[in-house]
């Protein structure tokens, strides 16, 4: 089988890649994301890769037809893409989790592919006031208050109106409970939390209390065990909805238990919403008041249906689900992708591109040993501003058709950067800081250029920016063919070399493109912001 997994980078994508890999049914896998992971690390390293926007604005017949493409032979697509953050950008939410869910599903049709398997949720539901376990048959409204509810619920609503149209579909949807593992607890302190919550307390035993609102109780399930049914569904190409959650529920006292030695304070659920409406309103949290609505009114999951069609069994209970969690977020871990990146920054010394040699390195005498390391300290230079526009820039066109590759050339830039650095240190040149300074300080003093406008963003903008990336990486281009010119000399690898330069020139295809797509809209006498 060949499986096609939209948002494979996530929680829940990167624990199906570990469980399809084990899958002797499944013979390959291609992951699909906006910001392509380290696809050297598992579990990554396991499947092809390509980097498709499902929400990019004004693009939906090239979405689609860039979706379909990818789907082309694919014996099931799981979609599990959905954007949580960022939380108050309402109408970017729902382009991406209702929109971008119909996009998946035309291009599933049209590529004639047999089975849809997509990821809905408990918070699909509509609201209940007890403890008694719905099965999937409970109505999908969502919860009026949470956007996240109300989002899941519309996606229902597309995979119906989907089913009615392709009959010959597979179509499955998984509505699982709060999906815990270790891995992704710092994306969980990124979403929820923010950086002023202190997550590294949530160590057992080193918070004084637990605060809790009054009779909260939460369904969890682990991220493996998710992946598991999702598993189970695919080979089995198994239809409908299907429940996934542990068996036990978790309430106040059991969360105090796993947190903080069973010391909790029970408060007035009304008293916490006000609260958290005040921190969100202050910007102080990311989740808004919507998030503990859902958790107070989510209905409790019956899980015979997926236990009794497809042999599915939570092999971890939610207690051990969410100490898992906890354990990763004391102490801020992670994995090799975008979403699920941890706290800690990448380890001084490790390079993304390493440095390889054909001999040990040198400067021979026969070279000007000053000019050349002034030579290689002012392309570092130049690599050290290059990588700070593009992370700008890939965060100010995230909601654009390139935002993608933008993430992409973001990484490899970060690369070759890191790679300059140790070239330096290896040959034991100075990197002269002050001339990394007065470029750095260059670069952000250009970013006061307001191109006409004052109180939002040029759409001349990134027509500019576009061309000073694509003049940095022409010049970046003569940077690779001098080391190439001197790589015998300096004991440099030639080959990696000749593929930095194949890289640089599709840098400057990408820039190409970019340029050509931001000065098609930036000079129209209705141009909206870019």
């Amino acid at each position: 089988m060949r499986v096609v997994v939209v948002g494979a980078t996530g929680n829940v994508g990167t624990a199906l890649l570990r469980a399809l890999h084990g899958e002797s049914r499944v013979t390959s896998v291609l992951g699909i994301a906006r910001r392509l992971p380290d696809r050297g690390a598992a579990p990554y390293a396991h499947a092809e890769w390509a980097a498709v926007d499902i929400a990019a604005e004004d693009m939906d017949e090239a979405v689609v037809a860039r979706l379909a493409d990818r789907f082309a032979g694919a014996d099931a697509v799981v979609h599990l893409a959905w954007l949580i953050q960022p939380n108050r950008e309402r109408e970017l939410l729902r382009r991406t989790n209702v929109e971008g869910t119909r996009r998946v599903a035309e291009a599933v049709a049209r590529a004639g592919v047999p089975q849809l398997v997509v990821a809905s949720s408990v918070g699909a539901y509509s609201p209940v006031d007890d403890d008694a376990p719905r099965p999937e048959d409970w109505p999908v409204r969502g919860i009026p208050t949470s956007h996240y509810s109300v989002d899941k619920a519309a996606q229902e609503r597309v995979l119906d109106d989907f089913e009615a149209a392709q009959p010959d579909v597979a179509v499955a949807r998984l509505r699982p409970a709060l999906i815990f593992q270790a891995d992704a607890a710092q994306s969980v302190v990124r979403y929820f939390l923010g950086p002023l919550v202190p997550a590294r307390l949530l160590g057992h035993g080193r918070l004084p209390a637990l605060p809790l609102p009054a009779g909260l109780r939460l369904q969890a399930v682990h991220a493996d065990d998710v992946a598991d049914a999702y598993r189970r569904v695919v080979v089995e190409r198994a239809r409908g909805a299907f429940n996934v959650a542990a068996d036990d529920v978790l309430r106040g006292p059991d969360l105090a238990r796993v947190v903080d030695h069973g010391r909790l304070v029970e408060v007035p659920p009304a008293a916490v919403r006000g609260a958290l409406a005040g921190a969100y309103g202050g910007h102080l949290v990311r989740a808004d008041p919507g998030w503990l609505d859902m958790a107070m009114s989510a209905p409790v999951l019956d899980t015979a249906k997926a236990k009794t069609e497809l042999g599915w069994a939570p092999r971890r209970t939610a207690v051990e689900a969410t100490e898992d969690l906890l354990a990763g977020m004391s102490v801020g871990q992670g994995t090799g992708s975008a979403p699920l990146r941890p706290a800690s920054p990448r380890p001084a010394g490790r390079s993304v591109v390493p440095l390889r040699r054909s001999a040990p390195l040198r400067v021979p005498d026969s070279m000007d040993q000053y000019l050349f390391g002034l030579y290689l300290s002012d392309h570092f230079s130049g690599a050290t501003v290059g990588l700070e526009r593009m992370e700008r820039m890939t965060r100010d066109y995230a909601d654009t058709p390139f935002y993608a590759e933008l993430a992409e050339a973001t990484e490899q830039l970060r690369g070759e950067r890191e790679l300059y650095r140790d070239l330096l240190d290896a040959l034991g040149v100075p990197r002269r800081r002050h001339r990394q300074v007065a470029a750095w300080v260059g670069e952000k003093a250009g970013r006061f250029k307001l191109n006409g406008r004052v109180t939002h963003r040029s759409p001349m903008t990134p027509v500019l920016e576009s061309e000073l990336m694509r003049a940095a990486v022409v010049g970046k281009i003569g940077g690779w063919q001098t080391l190439r010119e001197h790589a015998a000399d300096v004991g440099l690898d030639g080959e990696q070399l000749d593929a930095l330069l194949d890289q640089a020139g599709r840098q400057v295809e990408l820039f190409d493109r970019f340029h050509a797509w931001a000065r098609a809209r930036a000079f129209r006498a209705y141009s909206p912001d870019l």
